[in-house]
């Protein structure tokens, strides 16, 4: 799949939550090709601020060729694209990383923790085409009532919350929301804090169930050169020979038992 660095233009943007914005980028290439669980990096129109921001993928809409990125503003960059309006342009490469495999006729888990939230809607959506929406179980993570994208998710399948501070379903983490709701599945898809990784890895190896993670990290490169962002794995790295994973490169999803958390 060839990466590429395009100028997209901005369709729109709104802020969602505290922090949280929803920014439509038209770039038709990188749409064409794209698939849940990427990511695409921004670039700064500020000289200073060399490196871009690696942004997952919230939406593909591939027949308009547009892209949807909703993220949280963490430091100046993402600051400054929270500015952007529409008919504004960006720099953008992508579509980088690698996807969710989609499993055919398996009943899912999609957990989502935080920012680790908006990846999981196009995966929904597509896991909704694929198996139906009696498949799709959404269980998603957030800090209080500021619950952006569930009522998204509900258009997918069933849809469950968990919120440290108890304003929306159940108090607590999102095991503690599937172990509350009695819910079963067959493979896991999660992206979300490294605790909250780990405790889904540790449930899914308990339950004998595949999982799938999607690792959030601070990337330099985005393309496996800098060695910036890696993760510790069973197996050696071709590329350093080490036990080592790029996650920009050989992830950002792995399958939960390659790596250490």
């Amino acid at each position: 799949m060839a990466k590429l660095k395009m100028t997209a233009t901005v369709v729109s943007q709104a802020q969602l939550a505290e922090g949280i914005y929803d920014l439509r980028l038209k770039a038709g290439e990188i749409a064409s090709q794209a698939v849940a669980g990427q990511f695409v990096s921004v670039y700064s129109k500020d000289g200073s601020r060399l490196l871009p921001r690696p942004i997952s993928l919230c939406g593909i809409d591939r027949e308009a060729g547009e892209l949807r990125l909703v993220y949280r503003i963490a430091g100046a960059g993402t600051e400054e694209f929270s500015t952007l309006k529409a008919g504004d342009t960006v720099d953008i490469l992508g579509p980088l990383g690698n996807g969710f495999p989609l499993k055919e006729g398996k009943k899912a888990f999609l957990i989502g923790g935080g920012i680790g939230v908006p990846p999981m809607l196009e995966l929904a959506k597509e896991l909704k085409r694929l198996n139906g929406a009696e498949l799709v179980q959404s269980v998603m993570g957030y800090r209080n009532s500021q619950t952006f994208l569930m009522d998204e998710f509900k258009d997918c399948g069933s849809v469950y919350a968990a919120t440290e501070d108890g304003s929306c379903g159940t108090k607590g983490n999102v095991l503690d929301a599937i172990r509350e709701n009695g819910l079963d599945a067959e493979v896991i898809y999660a992206c979300g804090p490294a605790p909250m990784l780990r405790a889904l890895k540790a449930y899914a190896r308990e339950k004998g169930i595949q999982c799938w993670i999607s690792l959030e990290e601070k990337m330099a490169c985005g393309v496996g050169a800098c060695l910036a962002c890696v993760c510790q794995s069973r197996e050696k790295d071709e590329h350093s020979q080490v036990h080592n994973k790029r996650i920009c490169k050989d992830g950002p999803v792995f399958l939960a038992d390659e790596i250490e958390l």
